[in-house]
């Protein structure tokens, strides 16, 4: 089929690469210079009105800053409004509202969990600590205690244990080491 034949397909010029697809698209149609004219002025005069709105809207906004800088309205001031009407307006939807509901009873089960976890691995701990086996370990510890340190009464404030371990480090610190005192003539 020939480009310029005329059937069922409407043949239109297509822009091809490098040409002007907008100005293809946008060209007069058959439209007289009369209409063309009021067209333009038409388009002359709406240009000016969104001049002119852009010069009201743009006086609009330097008043507006100037009445919140004569209250005392910060940018600041106007984040934190605009969130707390944000959030305000989140918590109102039934959606927060459920979720917020699903979440308290998901928490309070998941407290009665702990808190049974706990009451278990505490009754375990005391069962262990009354076992015979951890009363000889317990023993065993003690005895050792006796014979690494000494026969001291098993009590003693923390005042008394800091002051026997400052005296012993002292003591350790006045007496030359033993590889000093062989290499010396």
């Amino acid at each position: 089929m020939d480009r310029g034949e005329q059937g069922l397909l409407k043949t239109e010029p297509v822009a091809e690469e490098g040409e002007d697809a907008v100005a293809m698209l946008s060209a007069p149609e058959n439209l007289s210079e009369e209409e063309q004219d009021e067209l333009r002025r038409e388009l002359a005069k709406v240009e000016e009105e969104i001049q002119t709105l852009s010069q009201v809207l743009a006086a609009k906004e330097k008043h507006l800053a100037e009445i919140k800088r004569k209250l005392g309205i910060s940018s600041l001031q106007e984040l934190k409004q605009n969130i707390a009407k944000g959030w305000q307006d989140v918590t109102a939807t039934s959606a927060y509202k459920k979720t917020s509901e699903t979440l308290s009873q998901a928490g309070q089960k998941a407290s009665a969990a702990f808190s049974s976890v706990g009451s278990v691995i505490t009754k375990k701990l005391e069962d262990v600590k009354n076992s015979p086996t951890f009363k000889s370990f317990e023993e065993k510890v003690e005895n050792l205690k006796s014979k690494v340190g000494g026969a001291k009464p098993a009590g003693g404030d923390f005042g008394e244990v800091l002051n026997s371990t400052a005296n012993a480090t002292s003591a350790e610190a006045t007496e030359p080491p033993p590889a000093q005192t062989e290499a010396l003539p």
